[in-house]
């Protein structure tokens, strides 16, 4: 059993560094990766030592209480490792997923144990970088308890892994789970929305409540110690912060508490590994039985589209929107931006163009998946090269649904801004309410022009439809990277508005005059979108066949 353990680890890592060997971005992806692993390290680490010298001296000097710094520790630990699993978790889910090049699937062929197989992913993902570098973090964690004393601090060290296992063996279970029990393309779809919206709601939580802890003044309410233990102490009991207390029992001395705590710990691990061995061994026995298909009528959208290649292209464009749940989630997140906005608009009387922001922002995040559009068509994209569609006709017939999408979601958004936030009283505030619409405009239109190039220059590879949650082994830094570039490069499509708006700001009539933003927007999204197009189309009938090449490769790691 350990040898196929042993194996599976150095498979791991011989894949990773083979994809680092294939590509150049893969490389850098790596290092990067590497530089934020360690620098995550030596931060926490610096951070403990000083929490458990200097500062836990400073605080006691200025007349802090020691039992009060030692609950700071308690909650800041407790709360934050429960907060920090339950976003592992839902990473997991949505961008690293159960990594096909190490799936279980990849293992059918060899006879290997439900049990060991099972044992063997949790292993190669625990000697993996994420889960290194979280242990050391950890470790280094235990620096803050040093002023409390050694049981601390070694209780501490020894709960490190301990918090990683309990976070890897959720994760394995919580993918097998999902992988097992949704299994048909709706369900899969439904499920990847919802998980992406609870994740984005919970990372905006904090400061939704910090927000909301406001009083009639406008000052914050601090939530206390003593207002936090109940919460604190629910989540020490659960396997989510039941290693994170473990420090605090040592060095109060309740050693029993500690071995319940181990226990939770112990029996979540026996039931995570019993979920994952069942799910192998369903999937194993069910492989390959197909869930019910429905039935298609006429010819859809090709029967309303222009009687052109480009309308082909458009149509066959819009029907795979419609049933690509890694797209279609990005249609979701500018209602949800606008929805987080406003409602932590509310809480500041004096800021009532606060729900803008999601407009704004909402753009972006509408063009983001077509920065990658090429590959999630897949090797269909090769069907259409073969007919010997232009690369212009591609672009345009991609722009033409997704610019009237963008266009009609960011009006209908800008409407529902101007009513919520009620600003169309007074002259000026329509006037600045129009400046923020052309800049929403200058930003999806731009973002869109942008993403026309990006895609058939930076691809990476996307997880499959059928497991919209994978990720290639090796491929989470590209997944990452290459949209925060697309994003960074999207804002200066729109730096002819930002000029513009900054002589308006400096004028004395900045207030009535921003509504000139609007048309200067709208020329500014639409010129983008058309050099974007225009630039795309070429480069995409030059770099066609090594486009299909690439598509080819992200294809065999979906299998």
């Amino acid at each position: 059993m350990m040898n196929i353990v042993f194996t599976m680890i150095r498979l791991r890592w011989s894949l990773t560094f083979g994809v680092m060997r294939k590509s150049v971005w893969q490389t850098v992806g790596f290092i990067i990766g590497l530089v934020m692993a360690l620098g995550t390290v030596v931060a926490v680490g610096a951070g403990a030592w000083f929490a458990g010298g200097a500062g836990a001296e400073l605080i006691i000097a200025e007349g802090g209480s020691v039992i009060e710094y030692f609950l700071g520790l308690q909650a800041f630990a407790v709360i934050g490792g429960t907060f920090a699993t339950i976003i592992v978790l839902f990473v997991q889910m949505m961008i690293i997923g159960d990594g096909t090049s190490m799936g279980s699937r990849r293992f059918s062929l060899y006879g290997i144990k439900d049990r060991t197989l099972h044992a063997g992913l949790i292993m190669s993902t625990l000697c993996g970088l994420p889960a290194l570098a979280g242990t050391a973090s950890l470790m280094l964690l235990s620096m803050a308890y040093r002023w409390v004393g050694p049981v601390m601090v070694v209780t501490a060290i020894i709960a490190a892994p301990l918090a990683i296992i309990t976070m890897v063996s959720m994760s394995k279970a919580l993918m097998a789970l999902i992988t097992t029990l949704v299994n048909s393309r709706r369900g899969k779809t439904l499920f990847y929305l919802v998980v992406m919206v609870l994740f984005i709601v919970l990372m905006q939580l904090p400061n939704i409540i910090v927000n909301s802890n406001v009083d009639a003044q406008g000052n914050t309410v601090n939530i206390s110690l003593s207002q936090m233990m109940p919460s604190i102490r629910l989540a020490a009991w659960t396997p989510l912060g039941a290693a994170f207390q473990l420090p605090f029992d040592a060095a109060q001395g309740d050693w029993l508490l500690a071995l319940a705590r181990l226990a939770i710990l112990a029996v979540t691990w026996i039931v995570c590994f019993a979920a994952g061995t069942w799910s192998l061994r369903h999937d194993r026995l069910h492989m390959g039985e197909s869930g019910t298909s429905g039935s298609l009528k006429g010819v859809g959208a090709f029967a309303w589209m222009p009687d052109s290649v480009s309308g082909a292209i458009s149509a066959r464009y819009l029907t795979y929107l419609k049933r690509d749940p890694r797209q279609g989630i990005m249609f979701l997140m500018p209602l949800l931006f606008f929805v987080i906005f406003t409602i932590q608009g509310n809480s500041f009387d004096d800021m009532p163009f606060y729900p803008w922001l999601g407009v704004i922002i909402g753009g972006i995040f509408l063009s983001a998946a077509e920065a990658n559009g090429l590959a999630y068509d897949g090797r269909g994209f090769t069907m259409q090269v073969l007919t010997g569609a232009p690369g212009s006709a591609d672009r345009l017939g991609r722009v033409r649904v997704l610019g009237t999408i963008s266009c009609v979601y960011i009006s209908i958004l800008a409407v529902a801004a101007i009513l919520v936030s009620g600003t169309w009283h007074t002259p000026g505030d329509l006037s600045i309410s129009a400046a923020f619409y052309g800049g929403a405009l200058a930003l999806g239109l731009g973002a869109l022009g942008l993403a026309e190039i990006f895609s058939c220059v930076l691809m990476y590879p996307t997880p499959s439809i059928d497991k919209p949650f994978s990720t290639p082994q090796g491929r989470a830094i590209a997944q990452g990277f290459i949209p925060l570039l697309f994003m960074l490069g999207s804002c200066l499509t729109v730096l002819p508005t930002g000029i513009v708006a900054l002589v308006l700001a400096l004028t004395d009539q900045s207030a009535t005059m921003m509504w000139v933003l609007l048309p200067v927007g709208v020329l500014n999204g639409a010129g983008m979108l058309a050099l974007g197009t225009w630039i795309g189309g070429i480069v995409l009938d030059k770099r066609a066949v090594r486009i299909i090449a690439t598509l080819d490769n992200f294809a065999a790691l979906q299998k």
